[in-house]
């Protein structure tokens, strides 16, 4: 009887410990997340977003090759996305650019470290936090001028940081042509890039290589991300594309992966100087 009490006693012990643990960390979350958010607010208001639209009076359809009535040249429209990089540079050094997906609350000033482990657990700001910050590759330029540029992110529940991704998988989100893009603003140039490819597949590495050794080699490359899509977006694709790529954790053994190709950039005038 008394041994029977004690399984018991412990089973309630640890059971009271498995409770008050998870209300902790649920605790936890929920204030970094308003302390993102706090952060987020502060930094949108420093990089005075805006748009910028690029002189297209030249670009015609017979020029392109594409139909008059095309999606693609709706998307040639879009404006730039402008920020005050200089001004988040001064908050924190380590800033690249802005991030912004259609259709998601991905909307973030991206950094990049000496490694890609520092802002998994550090925000903007910083101090130390499970959000971590969005964040490009330490292998890439910070032009986004390599064959394919990677940022990361969590896939946080709450939908910050890259949690929105998950939009991309559903029907509403894929129904409208017009969520199918990446925008992009870094101290040399304001970019447009095209979504070609999501997929949700088992972790592995394959998908962030940043270089390549031969036309041969990234045609196979660009092909392999291609033919994993989830849904078919009908863009054509080169080996003189550059690529922008989002990646972030899905599950514990999973990764949700975006691939955008480069549809529009234009520089910055002054760019070494300039705070738009």
């Amino acid at each position: 009887m008394n041994k029977k009490k004690l399984i018991l006693g412990i089973i309630f012990i640890f059971s009271l410990f498995c409770l008050v643990f998870s209300s902790y960390k649920l605790l936890e979350y929920k204030l970094e997340s308003e302390k993102t958010e706090k952060i987020l607010e502060n930094i949108t208001e420093i990089a005075e977003l805006s748009e910028s639209e690029e002189d297209s009076e030249n670009e015609t359809c017979e020029i392109e090759g594409h139909p008059c009535d095309d999606q693609y040249w709706k998307y040639l429209k879009t404006p730039f996305l402008s920020a005050n990089i200089s001004a988040l540079k001064q908050e924190n050094p380590d800033t690249v650019g802005w991030l912004q997906v259609l259709g998601t609350n991905i909307n973030y000033p991206f950094v990049q470290a000496y490694n890609n482990d520092f802002y998994l657990y550090t925000s903007f700001d910083g101090s130390r936090n499970s959000a971590g910050w969005v964040f490009l590759d330490y292998r890439n330029s910070q032009d986004l001028t390599d064959d394919n540029n990677i940022i990361y992110a969590h896939g946080r529940l709450d939908n910050t940081m890259f949690g929105s991704l998950r939009n991309l998988t559903k029907s509403n989100w894929l129904e409208n042509p017009d969520n199918y893009l990446i925008r992009t603003k870094t101290e040399t140039s304001s970019s447009v890039w095209q979504i070609f490819s999501i997929y949700i597949i088992p972790t592995t590495s394959d998908y962030l290589q940043t270089s390549f050794s031969s036309i041969e080699e990234k045609y196979y490359f660009l092909n392999t991300l291609k033919s994993r899509s989830n849904h078919n977006f009908g863009v054509s694709l080169s080996p003189s594309d550059k690529i922008l790529t989002l990646s972030t954790c899905y599950d514990d053994t999973s990764r949700m992966v975006v691939h955008a190709k480069l549809l529009k950039s234009q520089e910055t005038p002054n760019s070494s100087n300039s705070e738009a």
